[in-house]
């Protein structure tokens, strides 16, 4: 009887596995733990492997895995750079992630953290705290009289483009890949001119090589002063510091930042009363302007069992000999 192990499981994902396992009636044990040398040897006597974390699993874990009879990992989030793919690989594991577990779920947020933004929610909410009561100088723009900028028009930024253009909102994009299908509600444009026209910035890339600090000194130097920034894909496609130094001088109107370097540190954690761990989110919480949130982008009731239920059926179908369509190795 195939046995699947799913680990760092959370207890709003267990009423999602509990229903996959009814439908396929296969056992899917949980536990709290993540993935790493000390705990390898406990995947022994599973057929298939779910991960969910933010740490990397070290290279000396693919060969005990190897040795476990496991053929696959799988991660059920759509970033895969917690897995050494090539060390995965040379062990005999198949790596699958969750590329598009609900696109609505990170476009709304993206939404949402513009309209605080345009609408200067947040320095009102931290003024209203103080009892100002002022709104003189706050004056906020209208969605539709507004130009979006995406950068990285897939599966993401494209139902971001859907829901911005619906609001009347000009969208322009920059992406690799210019789909045709998409042409009817936004224009693509060079990565530069994006930045240059856009009074939002919404990011929607993965995270590799070529989009590491793919926001830097000289891409924010492009933007208007009058623009925001909206990351709600990965942390280190911003480069902090170079984002801090450009909110210091007034180069930016304001950020909003669901994901950040370092995040893994701080992020999920209750540090109510405690010295937080990084300086750059010190500085980032010191501003008016500025909205953060600890990477909640996927955190949706469709989004949470779509995670579950395709991660699961990746699984069974690479232990059943198949091919899924999700396979990053």
């Amino acid at each position: 009887m195939t046995k699947i192990l799913m680990l760092s499981v959370r207890d709003d994902e267990k009423a999602a596995i509990k229903a996959w396992e009814k439908r396929n009636q296969i056992a899917v044990t949980t536990v709290p733990w993540e993935l790493h040398p000390e705990t390898a040897s406990k995947v022994a006597g599973f057929d298939g492997l779910v991960v969910q974390q933010r740490s990397k699993i070290e290279a000396e874990v693919y060969p005990l895995l190897k040795a476990a009879g496991l053929k696959q990992v799988t991660t059920r989030t759509a970033g895969y750079d917690m897995v050494d793919v090539k060390a995965a690989v040379a062990n005999g594991l198949v790596v699958t992630n969750v590329p598009a577990y609900s696109p609505r779920s990170v476009a709304e947020l993206a939404l949402a953290h513009t309209m605080r933004l345009i609408r200067n929610l947040e320095i009102f909410d931290k003024r209203m705290e103080k009892q100002d009561f002022r709104w003189v100088g706050l004056q906020a723009a209208e969605i539709h009289s507004l130009t979006i900028g995406i950068i990285g028009a897939g599966r993401i930024g494209a139902t971001s483009a859907q829901i911005f253009n619906a609001l009347g909102a000009n969208v322009i994009a920059y992406d690799v890949q210019e789909r045709e299908e998409l042409k009817s509600i936004l224009t693509y444009k060079r990565k530069e001119e994006v930045l240059a026209q856009a009074d939002v910035i919404c990011l929607h890339v993965d995270l590799n090589p070529t989009s590491v600090k793919l926001i830097d000194k000289k891409a924010l130097s492009l933007m208007k002063p009058t623009a925001f920034l909206v990351n709600e894909c990965r942390g280190p496609v911003v480069d902090t510091e170079a984002l801090i130094t450009a909110l210091e001088h007034k180069q930016l109107a304001g950020a909003a930042l669901d994901t950040l370097t370092g995040e893994e540190n701080f992020f999920n954690f209750n540090l109510e009363g405690k010295k937080l761990p990084s300086q750059q989110l010190e500085r980032l919480r010191s501003f008016d302007n500025v909205i953060l949130t600890p990477h909640v982008g996927f955190y949706t009731n469709i989004a949470v069992k779509n995670m579950v239920d395709i991660s699961l059926d990746d699984v069974v179908t690479i232990l059943h000999g198949g091919r899924s369509e999700h396979q990053v190795s």
